[in-house]
This record gives structure tokens, C-alpha cells and sequence, in this order.
């Protein structure tokens, strides 16, 4: 292995070898933690540090890092007290998620690290976000993500690399590529030579390198780190390494023939670099002696005193709260005057006055830019805030997902919108277990509104008119909300908007054009999480939202003698429970009401509350009324007979019957 030192001097590269040995003699002992039975799994990066080590060193403590499980050359080279992080590891409360994740899925504002979750490839999409904020703040600073060979399958890789390609975001895209996926080696993964040459198909840069060898690893990563700091763009690094351990200490080695540990063990990184520390006259065996006699007791007292850590405490209270960045909402009140709008408009009005109070505010989505978005809602904003706050995307849902998240991560509020509620379905992961999970976890606010165009009524068939709520409703960590009326559309989206959490905000497209009702001017705001109740009569309750409202007093208006109370929840999570709780007191028989189809549709939630705590005020069983538990067809008279409305006079007569 040839080291080439260039200009630096004796000391960096001492210190260098400090932090490669560090590492190195913290996995040795979680190793024999591991076989004492102190702790219960391990991932090890024996063999892989001068990746970890080389590439955090260069670079700026400010700029963001985000690393695998086989890091923790990351995070020790970041300084983060081993106690610290034993703790995490352990799962104490004092620990970065308080005993909620595992090992490295966890992140630090303070030492600028997003860790990853399980899913290997999600947080490529991060880093774009992350990058993005920083360009768009004219801060000269680059972004450095981690993945495996075996995530370059992922589609998450292709659209975060993509991404990063069509927008120039200065981000670097490491591969670790150690031969294996667990078992699965590279042969069974891609078939191209190497998975460098992916950079020719995204018109970026790609670099191949030796992983091993640490000094190259840093010139390499410091050389990118300082040009695209200066000329934003991503680029892609290859470091060819291997990985000495399994995937985990229980899975083995058995699936790796012995020539390659051979083979690889003579270009041990530490053993390699130690060597020629010896042969320049920088290291010498008493030296080397002493720096690991001191490392070796430093490691021994810290994570003995992290074992004496405080476990968490189990608290139901705390552990609810915790699923939601702490916020209170301030409800502004209209203060001007109403004027006749669509459901569209008041929309696009709530999204202008949005990018007017939040000049961190970033629209993203599919043909929203010149074009104005499928159904024309941000037409005219390029002109109003420019391309670089109204962003078209590539078609790439997860990659933009992510992005948002980034973006909240580095300062910035996001709006992504689906061209297509429909189309979440290719997002969904970085929804459910990124955006939902990232407060829980380790703190962080995921301050990202995700705009749902939805629902049927247009003859769009089974892509284009899912109302599926239902998906998002069972996912603690997101809020839902749901307008029915143009007013509450405007409200609901500003105040989607300022919070801070991640905000489903299903909007009926059938309404867009169709819906006309006044408006207040200006800026306000209508509380999440607050049902308002349209009607009010005797004899029955509808609890219901979106087009089902309409629904609701299309009826009332056919049949003027009904005697119901309507609710509108206009929020689904949360949902107003004390109104519904009123509500059936006062009239003891309760049709639940939705568009979305009658198996697990979110009125199966209500239904089963009341049932619940409000048994002993019923005089009937809780009825729903729902789509049928079909696609949604695009033919007229299928649609129309798929649809609640289709059943709603017949199931209230039967509530009223029995």
C-alpha cells in the first residue's frame, strides 16, 4: 500500500493515526462485550475506518455528515464522548434517542450527524435537502452521505443521486463497497464492472479509490469537499474496502471463502498506516504503546460509567408527547373581509401568503414551476419567488419526500406536492418511517407539509381517485387534515404550514373548480385537530369529512324534514373527540361517513372509539357508510355506484329503523 503524506506534517498525521486507531480499539472491546454477554449486538467496521476517518476529517466540523452502521470512525472523529455513545448503544436515557433506536440510527445538531435507519437507502435523499438549504443560503458548504454497495440497488439511490445531478447540490455520494450485501455478494448485486461508472449515466463525476488507505481516502474527499464547496455539484466516490466481520457478529463469515480474508488482511488499514508512520520516523513501538495504553483506559472508564447510566422510564404520557415536536397553535383569527373563491384558489391564496411570511419556505413537486402544477395551483409563483423556492422535480416521490426533510433538518420549511395523492405509494417509506419517526427518535422537528390532491368524483379511475387517508392515519407522528370548504382549506394549509411537524393535507380535487363559497382576505389560520359541527338536530349524528360533508347536505337538502347533527372532523389526526362526544350524547344513533372504502377506512376508528366510551348513549349500532371495498372504476356509472353517496339514504333509513 503506497501512502503519499503531500504537505502535511508530522502531527496531522499522527493525530490521523489517533483517530483510526480510536475506533478500531473501541470495536475490539464492544467485541468482548459481545462474548461476555454485556451487550447484545454489534456491527462491525473492522477493516473499513480509514472511510470513516479520512472522509470526517476532511471535512468542516459545520457541515453535515450522514453515515451507516459501520461508521463509527464518523462519530468518534466528530469527538463524541464515548459514554455518550455507549449509551446510545445500551439504550439508557441518556442516550441520543433515550432508548427508542438502536446503535447508529440516531442524529446530532450538534455534531452536524443525520444517522440512517434501517432501510439503508432513504437517507441519500436527506443529504439532497440538506444541500439544498445550504445553496439556497449561499453557504460555501458540502454534504457528505454514506451508503453501501449493496443500497446502490435501491431506488432510493437512483433518485437521490439523480436529484443531486439535475439541481447541482453539492453533495458527495460515498459507496462502501465491501463486497457484501450481509450474504450477497457484489456479483449478485450489479453487473457492471464498477458501481463508479453510474456516474456517467447522472453526468456527474465519479471517483474510485482505495478505502483502505487513508490518506487517500482524506486528499480525495478534502479535494471534492473544497471544489464543490466553491463549484456546487455532487459527485460519487467509490471506496473500495472489505468488510473482515459479518453483518452482524450472530450472521458469520461462513458465506466468505478464506482467500479473500487472506487477501484482505494484508491491506488492513490500521496495521498498513502504522507501518509506514514507523518507516517515516513519526511512530515508533514505545509510542505506539503508550498512545493505546492511554486510548485503552480512556475507553475502559467511559464505558464502564455508561453501564451506570439511568435506564429510561416507562411513561405512556411522555412517550405520546414525544411522537410530536412540542407545539402549540396560536389561532389567527380572519381580520378582513370575505370574497366568493373556489376551493383551487383559496388553496393557491394560503400558499402565496405562506411564501410571503417564510422566506425559508420551499414549494417542490412535479410541473409546478412555469407550468403551474396539474391543476394549476401555483401558477404565476415562479414569477412571484423564482425557481429556486418553486422547484419542479423529477418524477421521484421518495427522493423529494426526503429532501424536505433535509431541508427542515438545515433550516428550511418544505411543501412537497403530490401530482396525485395516488402516487404517495412511492414515498410512502420516507412518510411512515422518516418524517413520522424523526421527533420520536432523536428529537428533530420534520417541519415538511405534504399536499394530498385527492379522491374521485371525475372518471379518473383506480390511480388517479384513491382517497387513501387511511393509509397515514395509524402513523403516530403525523398530523392529517382534511378540508371540506374553501375557507378551511386556506386556514388548514397555513396552519399546516406553521407547524412544525410533518402534515398530511388531503385536498378533494373534485371540489377544486366545483366549490365556490366566501373567503376571508389576509392571513389566518383554523386550529388542527378541531371538528366544526355544520347542523344541529335530534334524532341522529353524521360524523364525516371531505366530499362526504357534501354529501352530507345534498341530502339535508333533498330530505329538509331530517332532523341530524352534521360534524365535519376536518382534521383525522387529531380528531376532535370531544365533539363527537357531544354529539352522540345528545342523539344516540351515529352513521359514520367517508368516501375512502368501508374495510380499515378511518370510520372504523370512530365507530370503534364510540363503542368504546359511549356504548351506554347508543340506541342503535354505530353505522358506516363507505366506498365498496373495490378499485375505484372510471366508468360514470361505476364510479357513481362504487361511491358512499350511493348508499348513504338507504343506511340512514336503516339507522333510523332499528
Amino acid at each position: 500500500m503506497h501512502f503519499n503524506r503531500r504537505d502535511k506534517d508530522d502531527e496531522f498525521l499522527l493525530n490521523l493515526y489517533k483517530k483510526l486507531l480510536y475506533p478500531r480499539m473501541v470495536e475490539d472491546k464492544m467485541l468482548k462485550l459481545l462474548r461476555q454477554g454485556r451487550i447484545g449486538k454489534w456491527f462491525s467496521g473492522i477493516g473499513q475506518e480509514a472511510i470513516a476517518v479520512g472522509s470526517t476529517v476532511a471535512m468542516q466540523p459545520e457541515e453535515y455528515i450522514l453515515p451507516m452502521h459501520r461508521n463509527l470512525g464518523v462519530f468518534t472523529s466528530r469527538d463524541i464522548p464515548l459514554k455518550k455513545l455507549m449509551a446510545q448503544w445500551q439504550g439508557k436515557l441518556t442516550g441520543f434517542t433515550k432508548g427508542r433506536d438502536r446503535s447508529f440510527h440516531f442524529g446530532t445538531q450538534d455534531y452536524k450527524i443525520i444517522g440512517m435507519i434501517s432501510h439503508l437507502g432513504p437517507q441519500m435523499a436527506l443529504a439532497d435537502g440538506i444541500a439544498l438549504a445550504d445553496l439556497l443560503a449561499n453557504k460555501q458548504r458540502a454534504t457528505l452521505v454514506y451508503t453501501g454497495e449493496g443500497a446502490t440497488s435501491e431506488g432510493d439511490f437512483h433518485e437521490a443521486v439523480n436529484v443531486a445531478a439535475v439541481w447541482g447540490l453539492p453533495v458527495i455520494f460515498l459507496i462502501e463497497n465491501n463486497g457484501y450485501g450481509l450474504s450477497t455478494p457484489t456479483a449478485e448485486q450489479y453487473r457492471c464492472k464498477n458501481l463508479v461508472d453510474k456516474a456517467i449515466g447522472y453526468g456527474i463525476e465519479g471517483r474510485q479509490i482505495d478505502g483502505n488507505n487513508i490518506l487517500e481516502v482524506y486528499d480525495t474527499i478534502n479535494q471534492l469537499a473544497m471544489e464543490i464547496r466553491k463549484d456546487p455539484r455532487p459527485v460519487l466516490v467509490e471506496c473500495m474496502t472489505f468488510r473482515m466481520r459479518g453483518h452482524e457478529e450472530a450472521s458469520g463469515t461462513k458465506y466468505v471463502p478464506q482467500e479473500l480474508f487472506d487477501q484482505w488482511e494484508k491491506k488492513d488499514p490500521l496495521n498498513n498506516y502504522e507501518r509506514y508512520l514507523t518507516e517515516q520516523g513519526i511512530l515508533n513501538a514505545d509510542a505506539a504503546k503508550a498512545i493505546k495504553a492511554e486510548i485503552k483506559s480512556g475507553i475502559e472508564l467511559e464505558i464502564e460509567e455508561a453501564f451506570d447510566e439511568p435506564e429510561p422510564n416507562a411513561d405512556v404520557k411522555q412517550e405520546e408527547a414525544d411522537m410530536y415536536f412540542p407545539y402549540k397553535q396560536e389561532v389567527i383569527e380572519p381580520q378582513q373581509s370575505a370574497t366568493e373563491k373556489r376551493y383551487l384558489d383559496a388553496i393557491s391564496d394560503a400558499l402565496d401568503l405562506a411564501m410571503q411570511k417564510y422566506p425559508n419556505l420551499i414549494l417542490m413537486g412535479q410541473d409546478i414551476a412555469d407550468y403551474g402544477g396539474a391543476f394549476k395551483i401555483t401558477d404565476g409563483f415562479t414569477a412571484r419567488y423564482g425557481k429556486a423556492r418553486v422547484r419542479n422535480t423529477p418524477i421521484c416521490e421518495s427522493a423529494i419526500v426526503g429532501a424536505g426533510l433535509g431541508l427542515s433538518i438545515n433550516g428550511y420549511k418544505a411543501v412537497v406536492e403530490m401530482q396525485f395523492a395516488d402516487f404517495v405509494s412511492v414515498g410512502f417509506n420516507q412518510i411512515v418511517n422518516n418524517l413520522a419517526k424523526t421527533h420520536y427518535r432523536w428529537g428533530e422537528k420534520a417541519d415538511v407539509v405534504i399536499r394530498m390532491p385527492t379522491g374521485a368524483g371525475t372518471g379518473a379511475g383506480p390511480f388517479h381517485s384513491q382517497s387513501n387517508e387511511a393509509w397515514f392515519t395509524k402513523t403516530p407522528g403525523l398530523k392529517i387534515v382534511y378540508p371540506a370548504f374553501p375557507e378551511d382549506a386556506k386556514g388548514l394549509l397555513l396552519a399546516a404550514i406553521e407547524d412544525p411537524n410533518p402534515v398530511m393535507y388531503f385536498e378533494h380535487k373534485y371540489l377544486y373548480r366545483s366549490l365556490t363559497a366566501p373567503v376571508p382576505e389576509g392571513y389566518y389560520t383554523t386550529e388542527i385537530g378541531k371538528a366544526v359541527t355544520l347542523k344541529t338536530g335530534s334524532k341522529f349524528t353524521i360524523i364525516t369529512y371531505g366530499l362526504g360533508v357534501h354529501w352530507a347536505l345534498d341530502y339535508f337538502k333533498n330530505n329538509p324534514e331530517s332532523d341530524f347533527t352534521l360534524i365535519d372532523l376536518r382534521t383525522l389526526q387529531p380528531w376532535d373527540q370531544e365533539s363527537v362526544r357531544e354529539a352522540v350524547k345528545a342523539t344516540g344513533r351515529v352513521l359514520i361517513l367517508h368516501e375512502d372504502t368501508l374495510t380499515n377506512g378511518f370510520g372504523a376508528e370512530i365507530s370503534a372509539w364510540i363503542g368504546e366510551h359511549l356504548f351506554h348513549y347508543l340506541d342503535a349500532p354505530v353505522m358506516r357508510c363507505a366506498s365498496l371495498d373495490t378499485a375505484i372504476p372510471m366508468s360514470k356509472v361505476l364510479e357513481d355506484d362504487f361511491l358512499a353517496k350511493a348508499r348513504l339514504a338507504t343506511t340512514i333509513d336503516k339507522l333510523l329503523k332499528y
